[in-house]
């Protein structure tokens, strides 16, 4: 385990990409030392997915007990102790994929990962970017699968990418190569024995009426996928997902879904759509990950925004996907789990 723990601590210096831009009141200040305490629980406990020892909010308990902030220290727990999904960043996503599989078989639970790498990512935003062309994505996404080999996984594919085809923010010109490289991803992960696919379809607060990603979503080879994800790095609330997403799944003869739940406990920021994604205050972490959802096609709550993980530079945060422990505490904060 400790040359485990060192090997995420080195993939860590490498970043990871966790920014996407999907679609009251300021939280308490940091650094409070009269909180109550926390109840200790084993990472993950209660769910099937593997937590990684060296994320972030693990590094960042460790430096401030060394400073003596013991208390902002055990409420980040609150995230460190809980399963998060990794977005391997740059060309060669093997080794985060290759330590992160080879951790979680070693404890029998399973790794959750994003696939964020599609050529014109993001419209030019927050986290603008991707493969530099389609041969490049098709490379990439062959090392991805490769990486994973027989190991159970879960792969989140390309939040925003088919919600930015419907709204218009991906220009139509890059329409059907985007739903074409997404169709041949979900082939080449499935061929995995083990690995779970889920295509991203926005949230409930963006394409408001789900019949329009019917289409999209069926050019892109969501019937060969094992479902869709909802919510990724937002902040609309379980109820309002999983009343989305049991629509969107009739309407696509019955397909199984995700839902990200890493920071929805307060619900979304009202006021402008256009700001309220972006690092919103007073935000609260939400469902702990579980497989125990209550509903047949909801297959998981999963955090599949890492908390405490930036939107991008807005209200004062670092860039997209950089850690900012400050958010993080008020997450934990104002976390009722």
């Amino acid at each position: 385990m400790t040359r485990l723990i060192r090997t995420f601590a080195a993939l860590a210096l490498l970043g990871l990409a966790a920014g996407c831009s999907s679609g009251p009141g300021e939280a308490p200040p940091a650094g409070g030392t009269t909180e109550r305490p926390v109840r200790r629980a084993t990472p993950g406990s209660g769910s099937p997915f593997w937590v990684d020892p060296a994320s972030p909010a693990a590094r960042q308990i460790r430096e401030w007990r060394q400073q003596g902030r013991t208390a902002d220290a055990e409420l980040l727990r609150r995230i460190a102790d809980q399963p998060a999904a990794l977005w391997p960043a740059g060309d060669h996503p093997e080794p985060t994929i290759g330590a992160a599989t080879r951790a979680a078989a070693q404890e029998g639970r399973t790794a959750v990962f994003v696939a964020y790498n599609i050529p014109h990512r993001d419209c030019g935003q927050h986290s603008a970017g991707g493969a530099t062309d389609a041969a490049a994505y098709r490379d990439w996404i062959g090392r991805f699968a490769g990486a994973i080999g027989d190991s159970e996984a879960i792969v989140v594919l390309e939040p925003d990418a088919v919600a930015h085809i419907v709204d218009g923010c991906t220009p139509p010109a890059y329409h059907a190569e985007r739903e074409r490289l997404l169709s041949e991803a979900i082939a080449t992960l499935k061929r995995q024995p083990r690995t779970k696919v889920y295509l991203d379809a926005g949230n409930p607060d963006w394409i408001e009426e789900p019949w329009k990603l019917v289409e999209p979503l069926k050019r892109a080879g969501i019937v060969a996928a094992d479902g869709f994800s909802l919510n990724v790095s937002n902040f609309q609330t379980d109820a309002a997902t999983k009343t989305y997403g049991l629509s969107l799944s009739r309407q696509l003869g019955g397909r199984h879904f995700v839902i990200d739940s890493s920071r929805n406990g307060n619900g979304p920021l009202g006021g402008d759509h256009g700001e309220a994604w972006c690092n919103p205050p007073g935000r609260a972490l939400g469902t702990r990950p579980t497989t125990d959802t209550g509903e047949s096609v909801l297959d998981a709550y999963l955090w599949i925004k890492r908390p405490g993980e930036s939107d991008g530079p807005c209200r004062g945060g670092p860039a997209a996907g950089q850690w900012w422990p400050d958010y993080a505490l008020g997450l934990a904060r104002n976390s009722r789990a």
